[in-house]
């Protein structure tokens, strides 16, 4: 799921090594665009925050080794994001650190001739994702690889955990609270959407 074609491949195993010594992880990477292309490199610090200026040092410190390999053929815009409030889920470890929080998944096969499933994830066992479906009693379990697209659902309640794990103060959680009391919060969030689809530039 970080990935969607062998290009986009070789440039995760291009990236990965420098970013992870300057202290990111990298959550997905998209090459968008046919004319004039993006290369959208999604990350977070191993705590999950990822500031403007985490973004900003990550673009500093890879340009060098983009310029130096030049593994893309053509003009190509470089974009640096966080993962934003309503993540992607990307890696096996992404559905244990979400435990209890409702996701939405599209598998890339049918399961009774359902590709898409929404429920309360519930950490994983062995290869497979755990999630409480709704109106089932057994939890599921759903073979990792199967996943084509996986990401949280946009609540309230995970506006404030977001900003909790990312380290927001208390005036902060204040201000986001009176805003979502009076309703001065507009969730903009696509359900359907797929896994090429959603910049979440920051």
């Amino acid at each position: 799921m970080r990935t969607t074609s062998p290009h986009e491949d070789k440039l995760l195993a291009l990236i990965e090594p420098a970013a992870r010594d300057l202290g990111y992880e990298i959550v997905r990477v998209r090459l968008m665009g046919s004319r004039r292309k993006t290369f959208q490199i999604m990350a977070e610090r191993p705590d999950g925050r990822m500031s403007s200026g985490d973004c900003e040092k990550l673009s500093r410190g890879l340009s060098p080794l983009l310029e130096a390999e030049d593994p893309i053929d053509t003009e190509y815009a470089l974009e640096v994001s966080s993962p934003g409030i309503d993540r992607p889920l990307t890696r096996f470890v992404d559905f244990d650190r979400w435990i209890g929080w409702e996701a939405k998944l599209e598998l890339d096969r049918g399961i009774e001739g359902r590709k898409r499933f929404s429920g309360e994830l519930a950490g994983t066992e062995d290869n497979n994702i755990c999630i409480n479906l709704e109106g089932e009693e057994d939890t599921a379990l759903i073979p990792f690889e199967w996943i084509a697209s996986a990401r949280l659902v946009l609540t309230d309640d995970l506006i404030r955990e977001s900003l909790r794990r990312r380290g927001a103060d208390e005036d902060e959680l204040e201000q986001l609270e009176k805003a979502l009391d009076d309703d001065q919060v507009e969730f903009v969030t696509d359900d359907d959407v797929l896994p090429d689809a959603d910049p979440d530039l920051t």
